[in-house]
């Protein structure tokens, strides 16, 4: 049977000092205002959540009435299709979810045991699972403070003779320098795989995130710019890598015959109603983009004369999407640490998320990783947390949390 790997505080020794505490309870509430606000008088702000205005309702409707719901159907191929269109890449690999779709880019390398890839530890856990998925070793380095992504010049004393491809995340909707990084892999001869799961419609140096590594994967989860509820899409401009990947998304069933494979597959198959909402959600991608960037400057235009807090980055080589709204807390600065901002916005109905906790301070992953530090990771994780940010979000709602933020300082 699975054995759970606990891990104490104790054993963390400092590194527990980063790890956040618990979830503070939300609690609704209804704040006195003006009719000129009527947008805020929802008891509570959540923290993401879809937005569902375009035809999603329409092309699922379609997708019953054609009687097509599973895992073949015009939709699929037309979802496929746009969304590869919008990230700059000839082919779109429609999946059950995000974290197989990084899994499915990876399997398509052909990873053995001891094989490698580099990615940061400040990402969420499905980067370093589905290397592992493959048998392979996550080799992590630390993030950069500018960007919060991974330190490229880090990037390059981490390849041995088993590195195998860098996979870099596009951390919070801002771009990685995929050109920097590029040089990289090109000169050890090494595949470069985006993880794009937040960064639906970033640009870098003008080009759409999805088409500058030999594959990237995205993420339709709920939360998501886009979403399909769950699902994700690999991209890519290789022919070579785009069949492989349909073939192995669906049992690997041959060409030749039916029930017969040469490969081991799996079932990472989307279905045709995922897909209409996709198709629907896709056709909405660039109006969701600017409201993401319209709320994130507001957020940051308010948020400027509040000491203590540092706003997301955007490098100007990067259009960052803003997925989620995230800023650090300087405790001296502000007066009170991450947790107590938090536990201060929930009791006024405003629900947040801490900022990932690094790979090598998960219990799956500590002893792997017993002794390494990375430190920007680690203050990343201490000090950081997402705000509401919803592309629905309204200014009314986008003030309140700020001037709660203002509140809980004592201002």
């Amino acid at each position: 049977m699975l054995q759970l790997r606990e891990l104490s505080l104790e054993e963390m020794g400092d590194l527990a000092e980063i790890i956040p505490g618990p979830d503070p309870e939300l609690k609704a509430t209804i704040r006195p205002i003006s009719q000129f606000e009527p947008d805020t008088t929802r008891p509570i702000i959540p923290v993401c959540e879809p937005t569902l205005t375009g035809n999603e309702l329409k092309y699922v409707t379609q997708a019953v009435e054609s009687n097509w719901i599973s895992s073949a159907g015009s939709f699929i191929r037309d979802f496929e299709r746009k969304f590869a269109d919008l990230s700059g890449a000839r082919y779109g690999v429609a999946c059950a979810n995000g974290t197989v779709a990084l899994h499915l880019a990876l399997a398509t390398l052909g990873l053995e045991p001891g094989d490698e890839v580099i990615i940061p530890t400040f990402t969420m856990i499905a980067t370093a699972n589905a290397v592992t998925y493959c048998g392979a070793r996550p080799v992590l380095v630390d993030s950069e403070p500018c960007t919060w992504n991974m330190d490229i010049n880090q990037v390059e004393d981490r390849i041995t003779p088993r590195t195998r491809a860098i996979m870099p995340v596009h951390t919070y909707g801002h771009p990685v320098d995929m050109d920097a990084l590029r040089a990289i892999a090109d000169r050890h001869g090494l595949l470069l795989l985006e993880d794009a799961a937040e960064a639906h419609g970033a640009r870098y140096k003008g080009r759409p995130v999805g088409s500058l590594g030999d594959a990237a994967c995205f993420s339709f989860y709920g939360n998501k710019i886009i979403t399909t509820g769950e699902g994700g899409m690999v991209t890519t401009n290789n022919e070579g890598i785009a069949r492989l990947a349909w073939n192995l998304r669906d049992h690997a069933f041959s060409h030749e015959r039916h029930f017969w494979h040469k490969v081991v597959g799996f079932n990472y198959r989307m279905t045709n109603l995922q897909a209409a909402i996709g198709l629907a959600q896709t056709e909405q991608l660039e109006k969701f983009v600017g409201m993401r960037r319209a709320n994130a400057a507001h957020y940051s235009a308010l948020l400027a004369t509040v000491p203590g807090i540092t706003t997301p980055p955007e490098a100007d080589w990067a259009m960052n999407v803003y997925w989620m709204y995230g800023i650090l807390v300087d405790e001296k600065e502000y007066g009170l640490n991450r947790d107590q901002l938090r536990k201060a916005l929930a009791e006024r109905g405003i629900e947040t998320r801490t900022f990932f906790i690094p790979m090598h301070c998960q219990p799956v992953y500590f002893d792997q990783y017993r002794g390494q530090r990375f430190p920007v990771a680690e203050d990343l994780c201490r000090r950081g947390f997402y705000l509401p940010s919803a592309s629905s979000l309204t200014r009314a709602e986008i003030e309140r949390v700020v001037r709660a933020i203002g509140e809980a300082r004592g201002r």
